[in-house]
């Protein structure tokens, strides 16, 4: 079964709950798959490296992961309206998929977590949207087809997956959040199925 890749860096958790649901909507389309993969936090050169299994969670993500996958959809919480560094570290390290095509014409979305409603969501979704297209990857949001994103009055946008989850961390991902990252997970995985064909 062909396999959407799901990469993302969580470090209070909201990040990995939305890979979930996106992952639930990916494999509710017949025939696909979600492969979840976390990357590490990245440290100071004088800091300690981190494990390369995760304590828990989603195993850290591969190049290979890159290279097997019919699509891939990126999440990260947002750092000054931009992806978290952990998420950019590995994507720095894709140059030989870049050179190579890897990603070429493979259909990519984004996803974010913020504190505030008004803390960097789209930009950050954008921000990872930047490498995908060098790579060559198709981006894929989601349309206003889907009436929770007229209706939502806290995360999701159509640039894609979004959730506000408070200052402390606190705040569930509303209905309207879980509806849209799903929506997201099966947008990507139609349109593989689609290429595929």
């Amino acid at each position: 079964m062909p396999d959407i890749l799901i990469v993302y860096y969580s470090r209070n958790g909201s990040v990995a709950q939305l890979a979930r649901l996106i992952a639930r909507g990916v494999e509710e389309v017949p025939g696909m798959q979600a492969r979840l993969r976390s990357v590490p936090p990245v440290a100071a050169v004088t800091a300690t490296a981190q494990s390369p299994v995760p304590d828990d969670g989603a195993p850290y993500a591969t190049l290979d992961d890159l290279r097997e996958c019919a699509g891939l959809i990126l999440g990260s919480p947002t750092r000054f309206g931009n992806m978290a560094a952990p998420l950019k570290h590995y994507l720095d390290s894709t140059a030989a998929e870049w050179a190579s095509g890897t990603l070429a014409g493979k259909p990519a979305a984004a996803f974010t977590s913020t504190a505030t409603m008004h803390g960097g969501q789209e930009t950050t979704l954008v921000s990872m949207m930047l490498p995908l297209l060098h790579h060559g990857a198709l981006i894929v949001g989601i349309p206003y087809t889907e009436a929770a994103l007229t209706t939502t009055t806290s995360g999701g946008t159509p640039y894609g997956a979004s959730h506000v989850s408070g200052s402390d961390g606190s705040r569930p991902i509303s209905d309207d959040e879980r509806v849209l990252a799903r929506a997201l997970g099966r947008r990507v995985a139609t349109i593989a199925a689609k290429l595929a064909r």
